[in-house]
This record gives structure tokens, C-alpha cells and sequence, in this order.
């Protein structure tokens, strides 16, 4: 991917981090100038991450999304190193496919833990520190709009995430700017499952006939961070090859 964007001096908080969409964010913005601020709860693939880029822009912090204590120490790092925080990516999720008849209690707590819960503790703890002219990028999914075959905790959980964007919009204006990406099937280890069992049915309904790559979700993060989107807020980008136009 080419996409060029100059976030030289502005700090980035971002989770999820070690994930197949996050490393490509991470990625794209530090080629692009911004400091890092890292959490994922894989420590190893945190330090892997970190390996090639220049260690002066960079902090990480191994924890849980779902736990708000983890949430306030990194964003403690992201004050202490940086400053402050300019942009804000709750990327951290989990994506487990079991049929809602067969859900327990404690999967569908879980799912809601990472996936909605996280996102509240690492925003509002974030909040305070948010630099005016900054903005938070959502990460939603296809799910909520067209139904989760077996997936029903995920779809509901990123549902709620669209909605507290719209609410967030609101409420940090006209300070911070809050918009979300709504990615398809995008080529990830998450999918692994998917891709064995539907992947084929899926693809016959996406006109661009593949399946996404993790950094066309990276740059059009990158994008509602920038400048180039300084009057965009409250806005959902739909990122799936056209599936959800004929879901």
C-alpha cells in the first residue's frame, strides 16, 4: 500500500496492537512520523512488532482489553512518554463463532468484555488526555448490519461499539473528531475458522470477488486520523469490497 500521511509529533494509543489489522495500523503509522503507544496481550508479538521500528517513538504495554486496570496504565504510559494522546484505536478483539443455542453465559460475556467493555475503558480513561484536533477511529465490523451467522455476541458487542461512536461524536465535539470502520472478511489469523467453513459462500456474494487485506483497513485509518478528513465525524466507512451493499 502507497497511502502517505505526515502524523510527525502526534501520538497514537493504540490496542490490539499484535493483531493482523493492528500491526498494519501501528505499521502505517509510524512510517508515517506519530509515536506509538502499544497494548496487546501478547507481549511477545508486542516486542516482534517493535523490532524494526525506531524505538525513541515507541512504548508497549503487554495487558488484557477487558481489564479497565490495564486500560489505565496504558494510558499512563502513552501521558508519560508522549505527553498526551492525538489519536485514539480501540482495535483490540476477540471474534469466537459459536451458534447462539449453544452460547453460555460466560462466551457471551467474554465477547462483550473485549469488544464493547475494552472499548469503554480505554476511551474514557483516554479522554482527559486527548489533544484538540484529535480524533478516535472505531473499529466495527460487517456483523451488526447484515446478522452474524454464529456469531451473535460479536455482532451485538461491535452494534453497540457503532453506537457509542455516534454518541462520542456528540460529546467530544468540536475538539475530537470520532468516525469507525466497518471492515468485511478481511484476510487475518481471526478469520481462520471462517475461512475453512464460508469463506467460499461469502466470497460469491462480495462483488470484488476477495477477500480484504489488512492494510486497505490500516490506510483508511490513517485517513480518518489525518487532516485529509478534518470535517468527517460520526461517520461509519464501510470497508468489505461491496458485500455490505449487497448483503
Amino acid at each position: 500500500m502507497n497511502a502517505s500521511f505526515d502524523f510527525s509529533g502526534r501520538t497514537l494509543l493504540l490496542t490490539g496492537a499484535a493483531g493482523g489489522i493492528g500491526r498494519c495500523i501501528a505499521e502505517l503509522f509510524h512510517r508515517s512520523g506519530a509515536n506509538l503507544v502499544l497494548g496487546d496481550r501478547d507481549e511477545a508479538a508486542l516486542e516482534t512488532l517493535a523490532e524494526d521500528m525506531d524505538g525513541a517513538r515507541i512504548a508497549m504495554l503487554a495487558g488484557d482489553a477487558a481489564d479497565p486496570d490495564d486500560a489505565q496504565r496504558l494510558v499512563d504510559l502513552a501521558v508519560s512518554r508522549f505527553g498526551g494522546i492525538d489519536y485514539l484505536i480501540p482495535g483490540a478483539g476477540v471474534y469466537p463463532a459459536q451458534p447462539f443455542a449453544q452460547m453460555s453465559d460466560d462466551e457471551w460475556r467474554r465477547t462483550l468484555a473485549v469488544n464493547l467493555d475494552g472499548v469503554f475503558y480505554i476511551c474514557r480513561r483516554a479522554q482527559p488526555h486527548l489533544r484538540p484536533g484529535g480524533a478516535l477511529v472505531f473499529l466495527t465490523s460487517l456483523a451488526p448490519h447484515r446478522g452474524a451467522l454464529t456469531n451473535a455476541h460479536y455482532a451485538a458487542a461491535k452494534g453497540a461499539v457503532g453506537a457509542l461512536m455516534r454518541s462520542l461524536t456528540r460529546e467530544l465535539a468540536p475538539d475530537i473528531r470520532c468516525n469507525a470502520i466497518a471492515p468485511g472478511i478481511i484476510d487475518t489469523p481471526m478469520i481462520g475458522d471462517f475461512k475453512k467453513t464460508r469463506s467460499d459462500e461469502t466470497l460469491k456474494l462480495t462483488p470484488l470477488a476477495r477477500l480484504g487485506l489488512p492494510e486497505e483497513v490500516a490506510s483508511v485509518a490513517a485517513f480518518l486520523a489525518s487532516d485529509a478528513a478534518s470535517f468527517v465525524s460520526g461517520e461509519t466507512i464501510q470497508v468489505n469490497g461491496g458485500l455490505y451493499m449487497v448483503a
